[in-house]
């Protein structure tokens, strides 16, 4: 008959609490001095299984924010992410949510682990009774521990975009930030995304040779079921006839703000017409074919292809310049193929799965030094502006348009241009980086509508 199991007694090695290890308390005590974590970085440096690199583009100001924390939580667990901030106060809600998110997924999931053995304990107790079906279903461990690593993301995400709406010092109104995120455990990976950064894995196929998995899909409004919901919400969704290759979410009462997504942190201006935080999760077990995990923002997708990516990393001349020498790649594809464009930021993230990086010589011999990573801990030398002591600029990025360039932009398409039968792509295709050179991922600043802010 049916019976009762308890997470924590699944054997995983997910939720058992070693007595040399740290707990879950003493992780959320590191909440204020997150900079000298150990092995957490989040600037140009490696780690033992990783290597990150960002480049700041044209634009002003670099909008993205990377991290990777091995030993995330007691047991092997990395956490990795690549956030691209948006709108005047981006790059800030990109660092915050780096800084943030994490941990709100680590109490996310310490919540709802305590929640459901409380609910396996009061089961047992009780002698309830449960069919055969219940009986097969509770036996299945792992699909206990995804469904509850999927709760987590889902709570983390949505306690993060509440965070930002109520963050004093911080204006999320038209501001906002994309986000990758995966945990890897053992072979298990799990994944959560919003917005048009992406991951991919570099896997070799039965002829062993190298080829490319894209695990997430980029969120943007014209994606089928996301401009439907947008549209069910009375937001808008097309393209300038400036910029066809590029599909907007706007205001159903204005030309405004024309943002380049369907998801994202922040943005607070178009939550309530379509534009949503809740993260797509998925989940997937890797394998010994698997080699290598690849994130970046979408200055690297809009001019390099998934095959492209795995093949600049796999040759890459060590390790620990994958990232660096990706984003080195995709800066001259910028200025190759959009000559006259002004080129995104470029974040990148590699984890190699087997484990292993190269040996300290080769990590100098690439421009890198030890000051790199100890900047990463000190938050002094890999950051100067934080968020804390600097005061945002509306001036500081071009993600916002001046009023001679928005009159350039005053031909809108008809409502929904971009849903008719010849643009419409099937959603399981991959989406790749948009072909339109004057690619910005909101054009207009609202103004400051006291009525609207009050409403959302």
């Amino acid at each position: 008959m049916g019976g009762c199991l308890s997470t924590s007694n699944l054997g995983l090695g997910l939720y058992e609490r070693k007595r040399n290890r740290k707990t879950f308390s003493d992780h959320v005590a590191t909440l204020q001095n997150l900079s000298s974590i150990p092995n957490r970085i989040f600037a140009n440096g490696k780690s033992r299984t990783s290597c990150i690199f960002t480049q700041q583009g044209r634009k002003g100001i670099n909008q993205d924010a990377m991290i990777v924390w091995e030993e995330f939580m007691p047991e092997d667990v990395t956490f990795c992410g690549v956030f691209d901030g948006h709108g005047p106060h981006g790059h800030l809600v990109a660092r915050k949510v780096r800084d943030l998110l994490p941990l709100k997924i680590m109490s996310s999931l310490h919540s709802c682990e305590s929640k459901q053995s409380a609910s396996s304990t009061a089961c047992c107790a009780g002698n309830l009774k449960s069919d055969v079906g219940d009986a097969e279903k509770d036996s299945d461990p792992e699909e206990k521990v995804g469904s509850l690593w999927r709760e987590a993301f889902l709570k983390s995400y949505k306690a993060m975009d509440k965070e930002l709406k109520s963050c004093p010092n911080l204006d999320c109104f038209c501001s906002g930030s994309t986000a990758i995120t995966i945990v890897k455990q053992g072979s298990n990976l799990y994944m959560g995304s919003i917005g048009d950064s992406r991951a991919i894995l570099g896997s070799k196929d039965s002829n062993d040779s190298m080829v490319a998995v894209q695990l997430t899909v980029d969120l943007k409004p014209d994606l089928p079921r996301e401009a439907e919901r947008i549209k069910r919400c009375k937001g808008r969704v097309f393209a300038l006839q400036d910029e066809p290759e590029v599909p907007r979410v706007w205001l159903p009462f204005d030309d405004a703000p024309g943002l380049a997504m369907a998801r994202a942190f922040g943005d607070f201006c178009l939550k309530e017409y379509g534009v949503i935080s809740i993260p797509e999760f998925s989940h997937r077990i890797l394998t010994e074919r698997d080699k290598f995990i690849v994130l970046a923002s979408d200055g690297v997708w809009d001019v390099l292809s998934n095959e492209e990516v795995v093949e600049i990393v796999a040759s890459a001349p060590t390790r620990s310049s994958a990232a660096r020498t990706l984003v080195d790649s995709a800066a001259r594809e910028w200025k190759t193929k959009y000559p006259t464009s002004k080129m995104d930021d470029c974040a990148v993230v590699c984890l190699f799965l087997d484990g292993k990086m190269d040996a300290e010589s080769d990590y100098d011999d690439q421009g890198f030094s030890s000051v790199t990573i100890q900047s990463n801990h000190s938050g002094n030398a890999a950051e100067s502006d934080d968020g804390q002591n600097s005061e945002p600029s509306f001036q500081r990025n071009n993600t916002v348009r001046s009023r001679e360039e928005n009159e350039a932009y005053k031909r809108l398409t008809v409502e929904g241009e971009v849903l008719n039968g010849e643009n419409s792509v099937h959603e399981d295709q991959n989406w790749s980086g948009l072909e339109g050179v004057t690619r910005v991922n909101s054009l207009v600043q609202l103004p400051r509508f006291s009525e609207e802010r009050s409403r959302t």
